[in-house]
């Protein structure tokens, strides 16, 4: 496997216990902070496929979701950043590599250090 290979991750703030709207406060600031990072290629909102007949509120994104690539090098520097900021956040990493799709959630900082592990191993592989 080469080293430009890349990796694609999908965070989901799931938070039951916050709307929409901190939901999507929450990816903002994870995705200004990601674009302080230089080892992370690309950080976007996640288009809604389908959004309703005449939204305009959030132009088209899906709340709470946020994608960010990175070569195979540095996704164990972009796990551990997560690891650090969003412990005790609960949310759902999808992560995409070689074809593969791995979903891990995670409720606590627990959880999400063990799905951080989970999705470093399965990049690994």
């Amino acid at each position: 496997m080469t080293s430009s290979a890349s990796v694609k991750l999908t965070i989901a703030f799931n938070d039951p216990d916050l709307d929409s709207e901190e939901r999507d406060e929450q990816v903002q600031r994870l995705m200004a902070e990601l674009k302080q990072v230089e080892e992370v290629g690309a950080v976007a909102r996640v288009l809604d496929p389908n959004p309703p007949e005449g939204n305009k509120a959030l132009g088209g994104f899906l709340v709470g979701l946020l994608s960010a690539e990175v070569s195979v090098a540095n996704a164990q520097k972009l796990m551990g950043f997560l690891g650090d900021r969003l412990g005790g956040k609960p949310i759902e990493l999808a992560v995409e590599a070689n074809g593969k799709k791995l979903t891990v959630k995670a409720h606590s900082r627990e959880e999400l250090e063990a799905a951080i592990k989970a999705a470093q191993d399965f990049v690994a592989a």
